[in-house]
């Protein structure tokens, strides 16, 4: 399939899904709440999230709103050839706000499909996707080589998460708690632990959570709460797919078999 840009509005029910293209949603008006992998976060006006290809996102449109979305298969004119570099933005899923100089590029592209009388020809579509893939790339981005140093202090770190669990930690405020770069900071993690800094949250708020349901009869909601999931079914999916079973089965097996339901590394 080729790239494509879409004006729509997100429907104010909560949906899941995952497709083998990304996608980059970018709020217009109203606001859209979602959950990636487990990193979860807010669309705002003039904010937006990056989905990789096959990642799991629940998505909620909050009340009247409109965002613009791209989708981007792999294969796509504006992540080849000569803007092949542009596919490390979806190396993993992450949440931006757009500067000053976005906006206008925004206004504009915005304005350019809804003056457009039929869909967007292809040529177009393709040039207005790597503009702003290219300004997002180098905000988000920056070619900044990691300078030699002390590794990271994961015991401070995973102390730090574990205080703020409940709430939407992102990968930025990880970095800004280490004093580094979003960028370096991302590098850094991934040298050091061999994951990215995105499913290692993800680890940390599912052990949480498997904690909670072994030691606690706490609702599953609840327990989503606490652990920083979007909701029950965010939860649920994302423990079924790390320990093969749903959270509520865990309270249903003999105490002698809860040590099994630990993945194995």
């Amino acid at each position: 399939m080729p790239s494509a840009i879409r004006l729509i509005p997100l429907d104010n029910t909560t949906r899941h899904h995952d497709h083998d293209f990304h996608q980059i949603v970018i709020g217009l008006t109203g606001h859209a709440e979602f959950e990636i992998e487990g990193l979860g976060g807010s669309i705002a006006p003039l904010s937006g999230c990056i989905v990789p290809a096959s990642h799991v996102h629940y998505y909620e449109g909050i009340g009247d709103n409109r965002q613009l979305i791209l989708d981007l298969p792999g294969d796509a004119a504006p992540l080849t050839g000569h803007y092949h570099a542009l596919a490390r933005l979806f190396d993993a899923p992450r949440f931006f706000a757009l500067d000053e100089p976005l906006r206008r590029y925004l206004a504009f592209v915005t304005l350019e499909l809804e003056q457009a009388r039929a869909p967007v020809p292809r040529l177009q579509d393709d040039l207005l996707t790597a503009t702003l893939l290219g300004c997002l790339h180098a905000r988000l981005l920056p070619e900044e080589r990691p300078q030699p140093g002390r590794p990271l202090d994961l015991r401070t770190l995973d102390r730090f998460i574990d205080r703020h669990l409940a709430s939407h930690l992102t990968v930025a405020d990880l970095a800004q708690e280490a004093c580094l770069s979003e960028a370096h900071f991302s590098e850094r993690f991934r040298r050091q632990t061999g994951l990215p800094p995105y499913q290692y949250l993800l680890r940390k708020r599912l052990e949480a959570a498997h904690r909670l349901l072994v030691s606690s009869r706490l609702p599953l909601s609840e327990v989503a709460a606490l652990t920083g999931f979007a909701n029950q079914s965010a939860l649920s999916h994302a423990f079924r797919r790390r320990y093969g079973h749903p959270p509520g089965q865990l309270r249903r097996m003999p105490s002698q078999r809860l040590a099994d339901t630990r993945p194995k590394s």
